[in-house]
């Protein structure tokens, strides 16, 4: 029998992991206190959510003056990196979880099912992000990533009154097992090469590793079959076949959710792993990246433009926006491009801008239909809106300009970043689609426009806008004007995100 009292843990540095202790400690007094209480008053739900997301902004930003100072370092035995490319991704995270819990109440208000367990559901998926963006090691990746996505299948099927929502999570579950599958088979493989998991390991074991005669077909696979679960998850072409339904049949700020926090964390936990992990490999995967890229971009903004439904339409619109992050990541696969941490730094930047754009824009059409039905959400809903709303019509019209990359807008920096990223490194082919398919993907965002500022209302009845939305909604549209206006407050603060926690 083996002593237990020889056994020596981890040094465990609590400050620096007060983010997730904070959002976990939220999660458990919506859970705990919210079941052994009467219904608590309007609003004070999300409330809740939303002081715990505050409070861990607070602790974020803590830690990064910290690791300004002292730099970056691992955490809990090389579990955990604490870098501020992690960092500057948490944030973007967290403050998507304050947003839609603001905007999630006055939805549930209106359904008349405002109750605990959504916000939770948001909370412990934001841990599972963050666990994914700071993971050092694929076991901890894997644990976050299905923290991650067991909360979303059920966000996904949380509506009960409305069978396309328990469709919607019941297609997300089954995919998502696929993806999870795929992805650990590929940790399986990779471990049996080079004998660890540990993303730094693996770099210095494939580093020392050579195959007498070369033969790296076991490695190789190990990696396209992790890059396979990745790209479930950041719906990469030919991947994507679940995104258009989920989004569709999800509650409108679930959708919001998952493609604000559920991309941000997938993506980068892809940067990070192939980054850290297989820069030796970057040759077979760069390519691999690249198409995957190109694919994505070509099929996410065609498809989109014979959609009717306006959530379907942001759903492709989303696909397309995953092809130009992965721009970013062919441009890191660069490793002899002196320019190389172009692309690391212009993939933070398109998915922290990304994520408030996103939530402002699925917080419109929250607001826009009037009920769960996917009637309420044709691009028929949005006719008139602008005549009936303008300030309404006018703040989505900005959100759709920026989601198509329009000068002064977040999106144009976004945008501008990678294919910028791509140019540096000599990646011009790539960065000529990109560009193509910006201007096809506009059409989409036209389409909106035109229905909401050329076209009569069906209903003389005006749109209401709660005052939690409203507030969610100004702050994913201040963001998207004030980077759009001024993107040296983003920029100046990226100059270090390329220097990554190894040790």
């Amino acid at each position: 029998m083996n002593d237990l009292s020889t056994f020596v843990g981890p040094k465990i540095e609590w400050l620096a992991i007060s983010p997730l202790l904070t959002l976990l400690a939220g999660a458990l007094v919506l859970l705990l206190v919210g079941s052994l209480t009467s219904h608590w008053p309007y609003r004070l739900y999300a409330i809740t959510a939303g002081m715990t997301s505050a409070v861990a902004i607070g602790f974020s930003i803590y830690l990064w003056r910290d690791v300004t100072t002292n730099g970056p370092r691992l955490l809990i035995d090389g579990a955990l990196a604490l870098d501020q490319f992690a960092l500057l991704s948490s944030i973007a995270v967290i403050v998507a979880v304050l947003l839609v819990s603001f905007i999630t109440s006055d939805y549930l208000s209106r359904e008349g099912s405002d109750l605990p367990e959504i916000y939770a559901l948001y909370l412990t998926s934001a841990i599972g992000a963050l666990v994914m963006i700071a993971a050092n090691d694929l076991i901890v990746l894997f644990l976050g990533l299905e923290t991650l996505s067991l909360s979303l299948y059920l966000l996904a099927a949380s509506n009960r009154k409305q069978t396309s929502s328990q469709e919607a999570g019941l297609k997300y579950f089954i995919l998502g097992g696929f993806s999870s599958a795929f992805f650990l088979y590929g940790v399986a493989l990779t471990y049996g090469v080079t004998g660890t998991t540990r993303l730094i390991s693996l770099d210095l074991a494939l580093n020392a590793y050579i195959a007498v005669p070369r033969n790296d077909a076991i490695l190789l696979i190990g990696i396209g079959m992790i890059l396979v679960g990745f790209a479930f998850k950041v719906s990469l072409v030919p991947f994507q076949m679940w995104t258009p339904d989920v989004y569709q049949g999800a509650p409108t700020p679930t959708t919001g959710f998952m493609a604000s926090v559920g991309k941000i964390a997938a993506i980068v936990a892809l940067v990070r792993v192939f980054v850290v992990a297989f820069p030796s490999r970057s040759d077979d995967w760069g390519t691999v990246v690249l198409v995957l890229s190109a694919l994505t971009l070509v099929v996410g903004s065609v498809v989109a433009i014979v959609q009717t439904n306006i959530k379907r339409m942001l759903a492709y619109s989303s696909i397309s926006h995953a092809g130009f992050i992965l721009v970013g990541l062919e441009a890191a696969s660069h490793r002899d491009s002196v320019n190389v941490g172009d692309g690391l730094i212009a993939v933070v930047v398109y998915v922290v801008l990304y994520a408030a754009l996103v939530v402002g824009t699925f917080g419109v059409v929250t607001v826009v239909a009037r009920d769960s039905s996917a009637d309420a959400t044709s691009l028929d809903s949005f006719k008139g809106l602008a005549k009936n709303q303008p300030l309404l019509g006018l703040v989505m019209t900005v959100f759709l300009l920026a989601q198509a990359g329009m000068p002064l807008t977040s999106g144009f920096v976004a945008k501008f970043a990678v294919i910028q990223s791509a140019v540096a490194v000599g990646s011009y082919q790539l960065a000529v689609i990109a560009m193509v398919c910006a201007v096809i993907a506009a059409f989409v965002y036209l389409r909106i426009m035109v229905s909401m500022w050329l076209a009569d209302s069906p209903s003389p009845e005006k749109v209401v806008v709660p005052a939690l939305s409203r507030m969610a909604i100004g702050v994913a549209l201040a963001i998207t004007l004030v980077i759009g206006l001024l993107p040296s407050l983003i920029l100046d603060i990226t100059s270090n995100l390329t220097q990554l926690a190894t040790k």
